[in-house]
């Protein structure tokens, strides 16, 4: 008995360890494979939803890149449309204030005109008065008698145009 029942097949001892190895597999099966097949599919799924939410986080972050370029977009309309408008409203504030002065500086000049007219007139009226004074004398020595306001005016009259035609 020794070496044929070592390498001889009993068929009771196959079909037992047959019989062995299927429970073995059906109990690994129910407490081994479903177990570790359940947290397989777990984590796939928590990758699954990982991956999800990684790719809704893209999209809700190009969506509000998209967003913010076109709120930068807009606000870069707004601001030169503002720039353009201060502007506008410089030049227009410019040309007033340049209508204002050249009004301001046409009515000084007219003033001035008139003054200068005015004093002109004075300085003529105070030349005549003394031209008149210094004729008066210089008639009264020469004919040697008191004028009289008639022969007074003729002669200053006289002697104006006179120097005015010099």
């Amino acid at each position: 008995m020794g070496f044929e029942e070592l390498l001889g097949v009993n068929p009771w001892t196959a079909l037992m360890t047959l019989a062995n190895t299927i429970a073995l597999f059906l109990v690994a099966k129910k407490f081994l494979f479903g177990p570790v097949l359940k947290m397989i599919e777990d984590r796939q799924q928590e990758i699954d939803t990982l991956y999800s939410d990684a790719g809704q986080a893209k999209d809700s972050a190009l969506a509000m890149e998209q967003e913010y370029k076109e709120k930068l977009s807009a606000a870069q309309a707004t601001s030169d449309r503002m720039i353009r408008e201060a502007v506008a409203r410089a030049q227009g504030r410019e040309e007033e204030i340049i209508r204002q002065a050249s009004m301001e500086a046409a009515a000084i000049k007219e003033r001035a005109s008139a003054d200068i007219a005015q004093e002109k007139k004075k300085a003529i009226n105070e030349a005549k008065d003394e031209i008149s004074g210094m004729a008066m004398a210089i008639a009264e020595k020469v004919v040697g008698r008191e004028l009289s306001n008639e022969d007074h005016s003729a002669l200053v009259d006289s002697f104006i145009e006179e120097l005015g035609s010099v």
